[in-house]
């Protein structure tokens, strides 16, 4: 249960992404600084948070070891993650993006293969490769029906390209997060914490963001003063609380795949958050009756799903090797 109230709270923070990248949009401001100004403003919070901790020089070390596996799978968990996310901010509402955004529930659950999952025996634990948790996913297409009618209320107003640039994009970062999120729980095996991970990545990942910022300083010029603030607040309430939450629920349940893909389902709520929250501040058209079935049908496909990977585990379920 404790994942899964982590899971909903980072929901709640992650939310106020779609929200501000829409209302940075809406004021004119560039995807480019929108995305990068977030990570480069989380790193002074991490280092603080992590240096209060005296686990910086241990961080240090272990990414010493693999940098450029470092480099390579935060830039896929972070960069290829939030860029994407922010380019289609400029061609669909923020609610939107957040609905299609749950296809992360789904492209988790087809990652399982490629990675293995501790299981208990009477020999001791071994790790078997993962399977794809059909029944847990044959729930998710309930969420997919819901994104599905969400889509249709914009595609009457929105053109075919339009459409596709505020969808495609967010489908690859569905990919590209619990990817960069799962390799690199993989690297560090369990030896750093949630904050050690979190900076770590991030600073992975400044790379590929001082590359996009060096491209929009020549092709949109420096980012306003109020998109710097509004990035500012991004960084806190989606880059430092929300994902450090969101980590530590995955933490909780390293090795077990089919409660990680519950607690992946747990982002669904950024949905209903991200759609109140652009009612009331950035006073946004009222959603149809179509699209508050949609938000039902995703709310719903998320406990659906949640309960069926559980139960899928039996009375084992609590012998899973949870580590911090």
């Amino acid at each position: 249960m404790r994942p899964i109230i982590l899971g909903i709270l980072a929901a709640f923070f992650f939310a106020f992404t779609f929200i501000l990248n829409r209302a940075m949009d809406l004021a004119g401001g560039s995807w480019i600084w929108s995305a990068s100004l977030r990570y480069f403003f989380m790193v002074p919070f991490l280092i603080i948070i992590v240096i209060m901790r005296k686990n910086l020089k241990p961080l240090l070390l272990e990414m010493k070891k693999q940098p450029f596996t470092w480099i390579l799978w935060s830039t896929v968990g972070f960069g290829l993650f939030y860029a994407p996310l922010c380019f289609s901010s400029s061609y669909a509402p923020g609610w939107l993006i957040a609905a299609t955004w749950q296809m992360t529930i789904i492209s988790g659950s087809f990652l399982a293969p490629f990675f293995y999952e501790t299981v208990s025996t009477e020999k001791g634990s071994i790790q078997i490769k993962g399977k794809i948790p059909f029944k847990g996913l044959s729930m998710s297409l309930v969420i997919l029906i819901g994104i599905i009618l969400m889509q249709l209320q914009q595609a009457e107003n929105l053109t075919f390209m339009a459409l596709f640039l505020g969808v495609f994009p967010v489908v690859i970062a569905s990919f590209a997060y619990p990817l960069g999120n799962r390799k690199m729980m993989e690297v560090c095996g369990g030896r750093l914490d949630v904050f050690q991970r979190v900076l770590g990545m991030t600073l992975a990942s400044l790379p590929f963001w001082i590359v996009l910022s060096i491209f929009g300083l020549y092709t949109v010029g420096l980012p306003s003063p109020d998109q710097t603030i509004q990035s500012g607040l991004v960084a806190i309430s989606s880059g430092v609380i929300a994902t450090v939450l969101f980590f530590q629920a995955t933490d909780l349940v390293r090795g077990n795949m089919q409660k990680l893909a519950s607690v992946e389902a747990t982002q669904s709520m950024e949905v209903l958050l991200a759609l109140l929250g652009e009612l009331w501040l950035l006073k946004s058209t009222m959603p149809t009756f179509m699209a508050w079935c949609g938000v039902i049908f995703v709310m719903g496909g998320m406990v659906l799903h949640s309960y069926v990977s559980h139960k899928q585990e039996g009375p084992s379920s609590n012998q899973t090797n949870c580590q911090v």
